[in-house]
């Protein structure tokens, strides 16, 4: 491609160094499909014939078709997915290829590929995790009514519904659609016409292209079109969120499963064992799943690092985009696929949920909002229960079965009937407040949930 400028070969290491056919092949379909529109950009502009126009678009539509059923030869020695292509197409129908690099850049050329096949990466990254929460509510909905302990700061704290807590994580998940549904759009503008630097003298219409490519508008600025990544950068940004979000859920799920807890039970075919002793089910999926959150992270660091020194506009470290991206898309589709599977399952244990959250201690802040609820400071109420709790402690009588005496002792305000300030489903059907886990709020958040993801 530069042949005119070089009359010697380039060192067989450079080759090997500079090559990115490796990993950038998975660009085919997207390079394809911006060359059949600059086709027609092009004959609309004049350089090319409808005959010729017609012979690049059939030659293209046949090397796609090669490349989907695994016939098509990449060469290494022509570096990346653009050059393999328009070689093959130009040894093919000859002269017309030759005209198809007219007025583009391989600047402009892969920045409009990266647009592309990164909108339709997002669009299934979007549908896996619709999925999981579509797991996630089914698995809420299948334990409706059990309740667990709520945890801060690893200690038990205050009695939720299991499916409130999940629901935090379909929230989460949420919050992920709309970070990745906001770089689609922000990335939606066309960078194909702006050449390598300076654009063309060659008369691109942009805004046809733009329309011909599903784009929102074109880009302003032909320097920064060519060397832009950010769109990039929050993806990784998204995904690696979004990685932190699943490591969270992991994280409770390791904990779920372990003999101490024993909440939730994953099935043989999403655990593994262990080579030494027979008696172990591990929780692997859950701690790959923690573990890969790392290369998420590590991910938009390296392409942050690759970015923060260049100048502009287009440089050869602007290569090292691609393979964080794909490794980055490649396991978050797998794991969001992976765990949603999981989840479907999976079973808990109400025996062992009902002993956790049997513990007087996780309605000690309803003591004090009765107080509270008779006029008591809340500060002096929460003294008084501290006390109360304290004397549990010491004298190893549970909290709901210290004498009523001791009750009317410590504030006159808690009546003869104390013990019904710790019946779990009233505390629970008390919090009413939106957001707050009452059957009737989180029954609402279900039929929310199944609506919007039917």
């Amino acid at each position: 491609m530069w042949k005119g400028r070089f009359t010697g070969e380039r060192s067989d290491l450079l080759k090997q160094f500079g090559e990115s056919i490796s990993f950038d092949w998975r660009l085919y379909k997207h390079d394809i499909r911006g060359s059949l529109a600059y086709a027609a950009a092009l004959e609309r502009a004049g350089i090319l014939t409808p005959e010729e126009c017609a012979a690049i678009q059939g030659g293209l539509r046949e090397i796609e078709a090669e490349v989907e059923r695994g016939d098509f030869v990449f060469h290494t020695d022509l570096e990346d997915i653009h050059m393999n292509v328009e070689a093959e197409l130009t040894r093919r129908i000859g002269r017309p290829g030759a005209k198809l690099h007219t007025g583009r850049s391989r600047n402009d050329q892969i920045a409009v590929d990266l647009r592309l096949y990164l909108r339709d990466a997002i669009a299934a990254v979007r549908d896996r995790i619709r999925a999981l929460q579509r797991a996630l509510v089914g698995f809420a909905g299948r334990h409706e009514d059990l309740v667990m302990p709520g945890y801060t700061h690893l200690q038990r704290a205050q009695p939720v519904y299991f499916a409130h807590h999940l629901l935090a994580y379909v929230e989460m998940l949420d919050r992920d659609m709309g970070r990745l549904g906001d770089t689609a759009r922000r990335m939606n503008v066309l960078p194909l016409g702006s050449g390598a630097i300076a654009g063309s003298t060659i008369p691109i219409d942009r805004e046809f292209l733009a329309r011909e490519l599903g784009f929102d508008g074109v880009t302003q600025n032909s320097m920064d079109a060519v060397s832009d990544r950010d769109f990039a950068c929050e993806l990784l940004a998204a995904l690696a969120i979004c990685g932190m979000h699943l490591s969270r859920l992991s994280e409770d799920v390791i904990l779920w499963a372990s003999a101490e807890f024993g909440f939730i039970e994953l099935s043989d075919q999403h655990t593994t064992g262990s080579s030494l002793m027979p008696q172990k089910k591990n929780p692997d999926v859950a701690e790959l799943t923690r573990g890969k959150t790392g290369r998420l992270y590590g991910n938009l660091i390296a392409l942050l690092t690759v970015l923060k020194g260049l100048p502009m506009t287009y440089n050869r470290d602007l290569q090292e985009d691609k393979e964080p991206l794909f490794d980055s898309l490649d396991t978050i589709d797998l794991t969001l696929a992976l765990y949603a599977e999981m989840l479907d399952a999976a079973r808990m244990d109400p025996a062992r949920t009902a002993a956790a959250v049997s513990d007087p201690l996780l309605l000690a802040t309803d003591l004090a909002d009765h107080l509270v609820r008779k006029g008591v400071p809340f500060r002096d109420a929460h003294g008084i229960v501290g006390k109360l709790v304290g004397e549990s402690a010491r004298s190893g009588v549970p909290l709901n079965e210290l004498p009523a005496a001791m009750y009317r002792e410590a504030s006159e305000f808690f009546d003869e009937d104390v013990e019904k300030l710790f019946d779990i489903p009233t505390a629970l059907a008390a919090r009413k407040a939106p957001g707050a886990p009452s059957s009737v709020n989180v029954r609402s958040r279900l039929e929310h949930w199944r609506s919007l993801l039917a």
